[in-house]
């Protein structure tokens, strides 16, 4: 096998090359001040059920307008995806359902992108595995303008790509098949590396990721999201948050989750999953529990992503705006 070695060096200038609106151009600037938008629905009330895909695709154009300052739906879309043509979705189907992507949001974020964004010629919706999918509720679709597999059926890039602590084969949807990456986590406690948000929802794109849990996944998250396939790709984080899970993950386990009734959006992911871990240690500490510190497993990958090595993102709390739309 081939092994091909990606350098930190020149990370930016290959982001801006491969996409004038992706998040490697617009994020790594320690002095920044990145946002994260949220909208809640107020109705929502029932653990573990899915949200309604007509209200679903409002929050996320209300998300998507307020994040790109933008008028109009095309206008968001257009800010967002830049040029590209072939969109992939990378939803989060681990758990099964209760704590994980619906079919409703993937599906009003498709209707959404169709209806909005006039470059469009492909969506791909993918994920580690057929199985996953289906599990969750999704139907396999192999051909047609939008596209539902896992990497089980739509492979692995040749050429094993190392950056850092990873060393790994990476989805051919990410390297030969997507333009732009749509991250699409759910809001969830982890039992190993503290929190399971945007960030880690990447480690569905190699083929080895049980080896990248060592250390509560420092470095190996940060450095994984680092790769410049990914990074460069990796436009936006669009968080459901309909329900989030404060412990016991990543199975789906109802006694600890809360009705939260959210979608958040950001184009740093690190700030996405800053805020999301804050959420989870008030919630903890509503509840009794310990910090996620106090329980051994504190997610100071989000950190790792964050210093002046990696410059995914905005850690720091008082360096990211939170909107919350009402």
């Amino acid at each position: 096998m081939r092994r091909r070695r990606f350098f930190a060096h020149g990370l930016l200038i290959l982001a801006a090359c491969k996409s004038k609106t992706s998040s490697a151009s617009r994020v790594g600037d320690e002095s920044q001040v990145s946002r994260v938008i949220s909208a809640r629905d107020p109705a929502y009330s029932k653990i573990g059920q899915a949200p309604d895909e007509q209200v679903a695709g409002e929050m996320i154009a209300r998300v998507l307008r307020e994040l790109t300052g933008t008028p109009t739906l095309q206008e968001s879309w257009r800010a967002i995806l830049g040029n590209a043509k072939v969109v992939g979705l990378k939803p989060n189907c681990l758990s099964g359902r209760g704590v994980a992507s619906s079919p409703a949001f993937v599906n009003a974020l498709c209707r959404q992108l169709v209806d909005n964004y006039p470059g469009l010629e492909k969506i791909i919706i993918w994920e580690r595995s057929d199985k996953d999918l289906r599990t969750c509720g999704f139907e396999i679709r192999t051909s047609g303008r939008i596209m539902c597999l896992g990497n089980d059926r739509g492979g692995y890039h040749q050429d094993l790509i190392v950056e850092g602590s990873i060393g790994s084969l990476v989805s051919s949807f990410v390297v030969d098949q997507c333009d732009a990456l749509i991250n699409l986590p759910v809001f969830k406690d982890h039992g190993i590396v503290g929190i399971s948000v945007g960030l880690k929802n990447y480690y569905g794109a190699v083929h080895n990721p049980n080896k990248y849990h060592l250390n509560h996944g420092d470095p190996y998250v940060a450095d994984l999201n680092r790769m410049p396939v990914i990074r460069s790709k990796n436009v936006l984080s669009l968080c459901e948050a309909f329900t989030a899970q404060y412990e016991g993950g990543p199975p789906f386990m109802p006694q600890w989750s809360w009705p939260a009734g959210l979608v958040l959006a950001s184009t740093d992911p690190v700030a996405l999953d800053r805020v999301c871990w804050r959420t989870i240690e008030e919630k903890r500490k509503e509840k009794g529990l310990p910090t996620l510190a106090g329980a051994g497993r504190e997610p100071t990958y989000i950190l790792t992503a964050a210093d002046s090595e990696h410059r995914l993102g905005q850690a720091d709390l008082k360096r990211i705006k939170e909107i919350v739309l009402t």
